[in-house]
């Protein structure tokens, strides 16, 4: 791109989830632009993989953890993120892309995407009415992030370190850490 080309016009939501640069990359859409996501690293994918499971597995009906789940918020038209692992209680419908009214997010920090996931991610994701847990779970160390929220306005925050355990009251589940790192950290 020379200095004088015009940068690319804003894309919304709605065309970025049309939208295909032809090849297997995965972006997310922040503020308009496409930015491509760093492969995963083993643990990172290994971490994902375990709190899936472990939430999936303690889920009652209709309820359901989704992998690599799209996020988005209505006010926002041009921020589009994926998420580690999503939980919703809303029936799912072929072809639904953004994950409908999610209870909880979850993200797996890496050393490379932690200060992005735990500043701008993290405050779009308190902005969705319907999200009340948000988890940042650390790939480096045993050490995790939970957000929980209190009412409209206010969240509280949980550094759980080392063992211990992971309670979710909006669908009822508790996960001890262990089970998530276990093999993997």
């Amino acid at each position: 791109m020379g200095m004088s080309d015009p940068a690319p016009r804003p894309m919304t939501v709605d065309e970025f989830l049309v939208w295909d640069d032809g090849t297997d990359a995965r972006y997310e859409l922040v503020g308009g632009q496409p930015v491509a996501m760093a492969p995963p690293a083993a643990t990172h994918g290994a971490l994902a993989m375990a709190v899936g499971i472990q939430i999936g597995m303690r889920l009652r009906p209709p309820c359901r953890a989704i992998s690599e789940a799209g996020i988005r918020l209505s006010e926002h038209e041009d921020t589009y993120f994926q998420a580690d692992i999503a939980v919703t209680c809303q029936p799912l419908k072929p072809g639904m892309v953004p994950v409908p009214d999610p209870a909880i997010i979850v993200e797996i920090l890496s050393p490379s995407t932690a200060q992005f996931d735990r500043g701008r991610k993290l405050a779009v994701y308190r902005e969705i009415p319907s999200v009340q847990e948000i988890l940042l779970l650390d790939s480096t160390k045993r050490c995790a992030e939970l957000w929980h929220r209190e009412d409209e306005q206010s969240w509280v925050v949980r550094d759980i370190i080392g063992g211990g355990t992971l309670r979710f009251p909006s669908v009822g589940i508790e996960i001890p850490m262990a089970a998530l790192y276990e093999g993997v950290l």
